[in-house]
């Protein structure tokens, strides 16, 4: 399974981005996906993820209430809706995929490249 990561740039506190994570492979929906983000001189941290059928889906308390992720399984593709963006969000978001419903960065399988995300005035 690859992944591509894409949708990041530089926004203003308060502004609003969508991620996009594409995948290959017709076994997307088998996977559920996940989003994490690292901040420089941080631990990567578990940001949302949502399970394969796309009925469950976790957050982390930090970004509830203003991201939203979601999944069309016929485009093989994850999204991550990024709402009232605050500096605090800025870090590197990496797409990734696992076999089961989790947060546990070491189970996930396969991760994209990262996409930067700036919040900043």
């Amino acid at each position: 399974v690859q992944l591509q990561a894409s949708g990041g740039g530089l926004v203003q506190p308060g502004g609003s981005l969508r991620l996009s994570c594409a995948t290959s492979g017709r076994t997307f929906s088998m996977y559920t996906m996940g989003w994490f983000r690292q901040a420089p001189g941080k631990e990567r941290e578990g940001v949302s993820c949502i399970s394969s059928s796309g009925t469950r889906t976790y957050y982390t308390d930090s970004v509830k209430g203003r991201f939203t992720i979601s999944r069309d399984n016929a485009k093989n593709t994850v999204y991550l809706q990024m709402n009232s963006l605050k500096p605090d969000d800025t870090a590197v978001y990496y797409c990734a995929a696992a076999s089961s419903f989790t947060m546990t960065a070491g189970q996930y399988a396969y991760w994209g490249q990262g996409t930067q995300v700036t919040v900043s005035s």
